[in-house]
């Protein structure tokens, strides 16, 4: 919650930034899952960010399950639990500022 915490205070620093939630999973069960356990996650970031006082208007949350993996642990690679780890993310993008 610390790093939510931190975009909260940016949000309300940058009153008309608006951002999109990107989350994403490790390659370890079927895409489809993946898919949407990385839609739930960003929808609930996107709701602790809510809950403390932003706009719904300024959030887009989008999951992006295992298709945007950062170290080339895919299906089929053997990987240690560190590097599945780093693809269980999610990121903030800025997607306007006016």
């Amino acid at each position: 919650a610390r790093e939510l915490e931190h975009v909260v205070s940016i949000l309300k620093e940058y009153p008309t930034m608006k951002i999109e939630l990107r989350s994403h999973t490790d390659a370890r069960s079927n895409d489809a899952y993946n898919l949407r356990l990385s839609e739930s996650r960003a929808r609930a970031a996107m709701d602790y960010i809510i809950s403390r006082g932003i706009s719904s208007t300024r959030l887009v949350a989008r999951g992006y399950g295992e298709s945007e993996v950062v170290n080339g642990c895919v299906d089929g690679k053997d990987c240690n639990e560190d590097e599945h780890q780093q693809n269980r993310r999610t990121e903030f993008k800025v997607v306007a500022v006016q």
